[in-house]
């Protein structure tokens, strides 16, 4: 048993005083055979703490499920880390942003169209209790006071950036403590007045989160906690990518330069991130500061971390280490040596199953009035397709979708019209009708629900209604397209095809490496390895290549799916030994 306190400026961890230096490493964005490789790899840098979020989706998918194993095996990383002599920061709040779907709010949520999210209302706080009554008991054995690793859980997380309501965060708090979570408890957020008045919680250690400008940071904390210790928890040293903008870098000089400010301060700190990893599946998360600036995160989170994607030791990762060794004096560990990477070369994808002619193979169709979102039907992510019959003969006039979430691909009588984005008012798709009547298709994907910020309600689908000129569509076929198992699926010989299809193909492995998958000539959509979901790929980039880890690979054959919205006139895949995230910018 250890107590981890402060005393005045000062951590204390069983009675001896202590800096934390700490990176944030999120096992659900990593594939749990590399646990301890990057952990130990976080251990050579010279950090003595590990931080993760732990988000809620992942761990309870549908209300009452629970999922704690793969992946999603929480203790089994805390362990890993505690194997490594480490200390873990476990940041549990309901809300964790980070660039995951939903800032880690379970989509079932919004099935209840009445409720208010991160604020101090009963039927969103009961599903909070839910959650924590079977996940904070399978961390109370890996506390410091029972003598775990485990020294600080996160209350909130950047809520002064989203409300003020004192009573929830209150009510937060309580709950941890009911459930004997006796370590440090602490809020996170933004080194402004407003900020931290409303994010803070009376008793309960504050820190801040910032990029630069740590003097006036830490100077802004201590006007409201001046008898507590400084601490960054989230030094930004990297950043994230959005589809269609170029590549974020940072110098690894001025991270350096930034960090050796903190230690100037005495402050503790953790790097957010020391190794991103990636947004696997339907993962990722969006971000919408104003109502028609959607703005989906890409695959990969690399963000440009100490550690890259793959998890190599970047110029960043030295840069730090030189740091920390001369303000500690303690030599840097020996690095565990390189997982490998191999550039397998070209797979040609060489059967096709159309996605419309087989959607009753994937989902049992719905009937509905109206083309209801995703939520009210019970799915999570993915695609919906939603189709109806208009008779005829109609002029040519417009189809508008109130509102589409996010990106709708419209077909008429199987002929593909036209896109329309969300936030993109330049796009429309308008056609007039025979008097035979036709079918309408609607094929919309859920690009990720945004994780932080005022919109953060963010139903998928089609929320409203759909028109053509000005009377409303009614009496719809809808198709839930989670595709979390495509074994239904009837393949044959791949052909030429505008529509949206399945490509299937074999990779052979004479021997398991991680590898990097390019889809030149192909537009925009999702691929599978050997059943698992690798996450979306677009043409638009900046992201060129998907990683793929070793352990999602066998010797033999592997099975390639991709899931491709546009077709192609190139029907091959080729997997690369260097990863290529695009052209890069300054951040």
């Amino acid at each position: 048993m250890a107590t981890f306190e402060y005393k005045g400026a000062q951590f204390i961890y069983d009675g001896v005083p202590v800096q934390i230096l700490s990176g944030a490493l999120h096992y659900f964005r990593i594939v749990p055979e590399y646990w301890s490789d990057r952990l130990q790899k976080l251990k050579a840098c010279g950090f003595n703490t590990v931080e993760t979020y732990v988000p809620w989706n992942f761990h309870e998918p549908k209300p009452g499920q629970f999922h704690f194993e793969g992946m999603a095996d929480i203790e089994r990383f805390i362990q890993t880390a505690a194997g490594l002599g480490l200390f873990v920061i476990v940041r549990p709040s309901p809300y964790i942003c980070a660039e995951w779907e939903f800032g880690g709010l379970p989509s079932w949520l919004l099935a209840h169209a009445d409720i208010r999210l991160r604020c101090y209302d009963e039927k969103f706080l009961e599903r909070v209790d839910a959650y924590y009554d079977v996940l904070l008991p399978r961390l109370r054995p890996f506390l410091s006071t029972n003598g775990g690793p485990i020294i600080a859980m996160q209350i909130e997380n950047e809520y002064g950036s989203f409300g003020n309501d004192a009573e929830y965060l209150a009510y937060l708090r309580q709950g941890m403590v009911s459930r004997g979570m006796d370590v440090l408890l602490f809020t996170s957020d933004g080194s402004t007045d407003a900020m931290l008045q409303a994010g803070s919680v009376p008793g309960v250690l504050s820190t801040v989160n910032f990029g630069s400008g740590a003097k006036e940071a830490f100077a802004k904390l201590r006007e409201y906690r001046a008898d507590q210790p400084l601490m960054c928890m989230e030094y930004w040293n990297g950043w994230f990518d959005h589809w269609g903008e170029a590549h974020h870098t940072r110098d690894a000089a001025d991270v350096a330069r930034v960090f050796e400010e903190m230690l100037a301060e005495k402050a503790s700190v953790n790097f957010y991130m020391f190794h991103g990893g990636t947004n696997f599946g339907f993962y990722n998360g969006a971000n919408c500061q104003q109502k028609d600036q959607y703005e989906p995160t890409i695959t990969s989170y690399d963000y440009d971390s100490l550690l890259s994607e793959s998890g190599e030791p970047t110029e960043k990762f030295y840069a730090v280490r030189d740091t920390i060794t001369r303000h500690t004096g303690i030599s840097p560990l020996t690095l565990p040596g390189p997982i490998g990477r191999l550039a397998y070369g070209q797979v040609e994808m060489t059967e096709q199953a159309d996605l419309l002619s087989q959607a009753d193979r994937l989902s049992a169709p719905v009937q509905m009035t109206n083309p209801e979102p995703m939520e009210k039907l019970g799915q999570d992510y993915g695609f919906i397709v939603y189709r109806t019959r208009i008779s005829g003969p109609r002029e040519r006039q417009e189809l508008v979708i109130q509102e589409v979430r996010d990106r709708a691909l419209v077909l008429l009588d199987g002929q593909v019209q036209g896109v329309l984005e969300r936030g993109n008012s330049g796009q429309t798709v308008a056609f007039g009708v025979p008097a035979e009547g036709a079918e309408i298709c609607i094929l919309v994907e859920n690009m990720g629900r945004i994780n932080y910020g005022p919109y953060l309600k963010d139903p998928k689908g089609i929320t409203e209604g759909v028109r053509h000129g000005f009377q409303f569509l009614f009496n719809w076929t809808i198709h839930c397209l989670p595709l979390d198992d495509l074994s239904p699926l009837q393949f044959e010989a791949a052909s030429v095809q505008e529509r949206p299809a399945f490509y299937r193909g074999t990779l052979q492995a004479d021997e398991v490496k991680d590898t990097f998958l390019r889809l030149d000539g192909w537009t925009k959509g999702v691929v599978f390895i050997n059943g698992f979901n690798l996450g979306r790929y677009w043409n638009k980039g900046p992201q060129q290549t998907l990683y793929v880890p070793a352990p999602l690979l066998r010797q033999g054959g592997n099975d390639i799916v991709v899931f491709e919205l546009h077709g192609t006139m190139n029907r091959t895949v080729t997997f690369v030994d260097t990863p290529d995230l695009g052209s890069v910018t300054g951040k």
